[in-house]
C-alpha cells in the first residue's frame, strides 16, 4: 500500500531527529489525536499477539506510540490512517520481546526458590569469615593452640611438641581460647 504513512528511515528505534518542523503544541495535539484514534484498536491487536497478558499489551502500545513521538518529523501526518504502520512498529515490538525471552534464562518465581534448602555455599563461607574473624580477635598463643589441636587434628601431646611449650600448657590455653572464642562470636551473633 503506498498510501500509507511510512517513516523515511528504516530505524524506528532511533531518538528524535534535531530538525522537527512542527512546534511543541502542535506535536502534543498529533499525539493526543493518535492516541484517541489508534490507542483502543492497537491495544486490542497487541493483546492477542501477547497471549492476553494486559501488563504487556499496554507496556507494547506505549512503546508503540513513543516511536510515533520520535518519528512525527518521519512520518506522514497528512493522512489520518497510521494504523499500519503503527501495527507493523507493535509487532516488531511483540517479536522481539519473545526474542529477548529466549535470549535469557526464564525467571523462577519466589514460590519455587523457597523449596531450596537455605544452606549453601554462601552460608558456609559467611560461617567460615565470621569464625576467622573471631579466631582472629584471639591472642597469638590461644589461636596457635586452637589451630593445632582442632584444625590440624593433633593430640594436645603432640600440640606440644609442634609449639615447643608443656602439654598441660596447651590445655590450659586450649580451655581459655575455647571460652574467648566462644565470647567472641557471640559478640558477631553466632551462638555455636
Amino acid at each position: 500500500m503506498a498510501d500509507h504513512p511510512r517513516p523515511t528511515g528504516h530505524d524506528d528505534a532511533a531518538g528524535p531527529a534535531p530538525g522537527r518542523t512542527a512546534g511543541p503544541d502542535a506535536e502534543d495535539r498529533l499525539m493526543r489525536a493518535l492516541y484517541r484514534e489508534h490507542a483502543r484498536p492497537l491495544y486490542g491487536m497487541v493483546l492477542h499477539l501477547v497471549g492476553g497478558d494486559r501488563q504487556r499489551a499496554e507496556d507494547v502500545v506505549q512503546e508503540t506510540l513513543v516511536r510515533a513521538w520520535r518519528h512525527l518529523d518521519r512520518l506522514d501526518t497528512d493522512h489520518r490512517d497510521l494504523r499500519p504502520w503503527l501495527a507493523t512498529v507493535a509487532r516488531r515490538i511483540v517479536i522481539d520481546g519473545r526474542r529477548g525471552q529466549r535470549a535469557r534464562p526464564r525467571e523462577v518465581p519466589d514460590g519455587e526458590l523457597e523449596r531450596f534448602p537455605a544452606e549453601d555455599e554462601l552460608d558456609r563461607v559467611l560461617r567460615l569469615m565470621t569464625l576467622t574473624d573471631a579466631l582472629g580477635s584471639l591472642s597469638e598463643a590461644h589461636r596457635r593452640a586452637i589451630t593445632e589441636t582442632y584444625l590440624r587434628g593433633r593430640t594436645a601431646a603432640e600440640a606440644a611438641t609442634v609449639l615447643g611449650v608443656p602439654p598441660g600448657t596447651v590445655r590450659s590455653r586450649l580451655y581459655y581460647a575455647l571460652r574467648a572464642l566462644r565470647l567472641a562470636l557471640e559478640e558477631r551473633g553466632v551462638t555455636p
